[in-house]
């Protein structure tokens, strides 16, 4: 997501802003699962994050990645900043403290989606163990500081940095030493689009429960079992959030692309540059009136990046994101989208994960969120308990796995066990913390190494 965005067209209203969402509708034979996990890297000596220069750095990972396994550079000015695969539109793009994330391929199946996760993970571990790094699956860095930890050469995240203390108490944080797993869904239409985007922001806490995995914080225990999420709740407001407007009535497209449009913009990219733009609004840029430059009008590549500056708990572009997890091991990695797809491309699920949720009012949704971050399956708002919630949701979620008739389901296995104990994999981390470690992160490094 981090990568400039591309898509074609000019903008003349705010009427192709809604086609754009429009035009990401597609008949169920066409649907497809694109997956995204982010994880840190650090180098084996002494555990210290991965630079972005020097013999262990990111610069000398992603060239030897791209040497290897045949991907293309992508490039800032003279720096590798990412990659793509020639083969099938995945990349690997860097976040501002230097995690590196694979965007999947757009896939079929679930099946498909564990191979390119385990091929991925697997080459990453072949390129890292020659330069004397390691990967870490966990949804916080569990124990740099924000001066330890590097900073991206990215125009985008300069920008984004020198704006994000100004609107909220974590803003950096998120950007520099969070990690999550999400998977991207289509939808057929615009009914499609709204009944999926409400179960999924619903359900959001319950995934953020199922996949915590974020207890640490500068080297302690930290109160919570999902320290990311807790910092997604003290970001910028007027980007962030449950998205209560999506429950009301006549919701559509159009609803969703005035909330974006609401939301203040960062920048323009051209010519290979980041334009500085903080604060200053889409609309002004549909007018020709944007001061960053004056006279000119967006084009849809210029919506489709502004749309990336928006974070909800799902988000809306062409198709639905589900960002409420933390990352975690292989296996929760490839059972994130295992729970989302059972829900969101059956019919039968879909409309009863709805029949579970369309109760709960904006309140208790928001509670449950700060619930799961605090607590993970033992958390409960407005007499509503996660390890119920999610029960029931991960049966259905089952249930449309079964009905897809190709084995998906046993994808959903890491989660069964949680259900069966009410514990999570922060609570392992914790346990072994306060156990066999003896408060001491060290093995860490190696027992959540990917």
């Amino acid at each position: 997501m981090s990568i400039p965005q591309v898509a074609e067209g000019a903008v003349e209203s705010k009427a192709d802003l809604v086609a754009f969402l429009e035009r990401g509708c597609r008949p169920p034979a066409e649907w497809r699962i694109g997956t995204e996990h982010e994880k840190f890297g650090f180098l084996l000596a002494d555990h210290a994050p991965m630079p972005f220069e020097g013999a262990h750095g990111i610069a000398r990972f992603l060239t030897e990645f791209a040497r290897r396994f045949g991907w293309d550079p992508v490039m800032e000015g003279d720096r590798i900043i990412g990659l793509r695969c020639p083969q099938d539109n995945g990349s690997i793009s860097l976040e501002p403290g230097g995690q590196l994330e694979l965007s999947g391929a757009p896939l079929e199946t679930l099946h498909q989606t564990c191979h390119e996760v385990n091929t991925h993970l697997d080459e990453v571990r072949t390129v890292a163990a020659d330069i004397g790094v390691g990967f870490l699956g966990l949804g916080f860095s569990p124990k740099w500081t924000r001066d330890e930890t590097p900073h991206m050469p990215k125009g985008r995240y300069a920008i984004m940095a020198s704006y994000m203390p100004k609107v909220g108490g974590h803003g950096l944080d998120m950007m520099y030493r969070t990690c999550t797993v999400q998977v991207n869904l289509d939808y057929g239409s615009e009914a499609d689009f709204v009944q999926k985007l409400r179960v999924a922001l619903a359900l959001q806490p319950v995934a953020t429960a199922l996949f915590a995995s974020s207890p640490f914080f500068e080297g302690k225990s930290n109160g919570h079992r999902s320290w990311r999420s807790r910092i997604w709740r003290s970001l910028d407001a007027s980007r962030t959030g449950m998205l209560p407007f999506a429950f009301d009535p006549g919701m559509g497209f159009q609803a969703y692309v005035d909330w974006v449009l609401d939301a203040p913009m960062y920048f323009v990219y051209r010519d290979g540059r980041y334009l500085d733009a903080l604060g200053q609004s889409f609309r002004d840029f549909l007018k020709g009136q944007l001061p960053a430059l004056p006279g000119e009008k967006p084009t849809l590549s210029d919506w489709a990046d502004h749309m990336t500056t928006v974070f909800p708990e799902a988000r809306a572009k062409k198709f639905i994101e589900m960002r409420g997890a933390d990352c975690g091991d292989r296996a929760h990695i490839a059972a994130l989208p295992a729970f989302w797809v059972g829900l969101m491309y059956d019919q039968t699920a879909l409309d009863a994960a709805w029949d579970l949720v369309k109760g709960l009012d904006a309140e208790t949704r928001e509670a449950l969120r700060v619930a799961a971050s605090v607590s993970a399956l033992q958390g409960q708002a407005g007499g509503v308990k996660l390890l119920d919630l999610a029960r029931a949701a991960v049966g259905l979620s089952h249930a449309g796995l079964v009905a897809r008739g190709l084995g998906e389901e046993a994808q959903l296995r890491p989660l069964v066990e949680s259900l069966q104990t009410g514990t999570v994999q922060a609570d392992k981390w914790l346990d072994l913390y306060n156990g066999a470690w003896g408060r001491s992160l060290t093995p860490l490094y190696e027992a959540a190494s990917l």
